[in-house]
């Protein structure tokens, strides 16, 4: 594909998303249908997506245009305008690339702020939150996040992995702020293909989420409740430093789906359970909560997740947050732990849900806190170790 053809292909993409479509679900649909289309255009195609959605307010003004009125078509211009990349060298390009432009397409429009990326109401709580930071926190979402990978050395120490990556080609070095975490610089798609990733020897996970399962208190005896297990990264993560015993639970049960190989794979040793079954097994030293979230901290990795969101469904996962904290009480043992977790920036859903759970629970101390962003972690992350008196 030329790359002209390229920037079609996103734009096609992009208005099967703008219509409802998530990202990954879009793009793979557009591969089934361009079977014409190798590796390294579905790489470029999905660069120039996520471009324009982690930019995607800056685009549409340089568009002319605002983000709802923005179509696929106009956000590629107004990508290209932002990046520097000449129009005419993609716009006129037939008969693959995009058509030439109209007399109102060709205007030039001013570059906004960065600020423009995202929606009004989240910008206030952010701006309560970092004030003059704010900027270079958005500048640092709005490029690819970086690809990190956690070694299980239970079985292999990131030396050995380092060796066996490159071999299969994929470049990976060590992060000198945790002996556990390899960054990836190339070759990076085929991580899931290596021998080293199918025999549990790595699994992919952000630094952020990497530094603060390596610094929550973990016993390395005693029984611990993973409560939002999901795909059970973070139970993965604990089963590598710990002996205790992993009990995994999840609201949706499909969403642990991939537990089981990952488990197998990783030499994982666990049990899942139903809610109601919990409360014949408490206590359990650690209840670990990565309750659902805004996802705010991962806007680089899931952009659209900032346009989605609104006042209202963040007050409703804030009262779901509230509710989990509390069922959490009843299942940890005396001086257990309820570990607190999200992946999100926002201070209502992080400092601010633990000092309201203290006042409901004034039984439970804050032992630590800590919250990690995009500067100097690759995602947005907080964790919070709460401790029954």
């Amino acid at each position: 594909m030329t790359p002209a053809a390229r920037y079609q292909a996103a734009i096609e993409v992009l208005d099967t998303i703008l219509a409802g479509q998530t990202p990954e679900p879009a793009l793979r649909a557009w591969g089934r249908s361009a079977r014409f289309a190798g590796s390294k255009d579905r790489a470029a195609i999905s660069d120039h997506v996520y471009d324009v959605l982690r930019n995607r307010g800056r685009a549409a003004a340089l568009a002319g245009c605002t983000v709802p009125q923005a179509t696929g078509r106009a956000l590629i211009l107004g990508l290209l305008r932002l990046q520097g990349v000449a129009v005419e060298d993609v716009f006129g390009q037939m008969p693959y690339g995009p058509s030439a432009l109209s007399a109102d397409e060709a205007k030039e429009h001013p570059t906004p702020d960065i600020l423009s990326d995202t929606p009004d109401w989240l910008l206030v709580l952010l701006k309560a939150e970092f004030g003059p930071d704010l900027e270079g926190l958005l500048a640092a979402m709005s490029t690819r996040a970086p690809v990190y990978l956690r070694v299980n050395t239970r079985k292999t120490t990131p030396e050995h992995v380092i060796a066996d990556l490159a071999q299969a080609g994929v470049h990976a070095m060590a992060d000198p702020r945790l002996a556990t975490s390899l960054e990836v610089q190339t070759g990076a798609r085929k991580i899931t293909a290596t021998a080293a990733y199918q025999a549990g020897l790595i699994e992919v996970q952000d630094l952020s989420v990497q530094m603060a399962m390596a610094e929550i208190p973990v016993p390395q005896t005693g029984r611990i409740l993973d409560y939002c297990a999901g795909a059970g990264g973070k139970s993965l993560a604990i089963a590598a430093r710990s002996d205790a015993d992993l009990t995994l639970y999840d609201k949706f049960p499909k969403r642990m789906g991939d537990v089981a190989l990952r488990a197998e794979r990783a030499g994982m040793v666990y049990q899942t359970r139903e809610d109601a079954q919990l409360d014949h097994e408490v206590p359990f030293d650690v209840v670990l909560l990565d309750v659902p979230c805004s996802g705010s901290g991962t806007w680089r990795r899931d952009p659209m997740v900032r346009w989605r969101m609104t006042p209202e469904t963040l007050a409703a996962l804030q009262s779901e947050q509230s509710q989990i904290l509390d069922r959490a009480v009843a299942l940890a043992a005396p001086r257990g732990l309820i570990i607190y977790m999200t992946c999100s920036l926002l201070r209502a859903e992080n400092e601010d849900a633990v000092h309201a759970f203290l006042a409901r629970h004034p039984q439970f101390d804050l032992l630590q806190s800590r919250r990690f962003d995009p500067r100097d972690a690759s995602d947005g992350f907080f964790f919070a170790v709460l401790q029954a008196k």
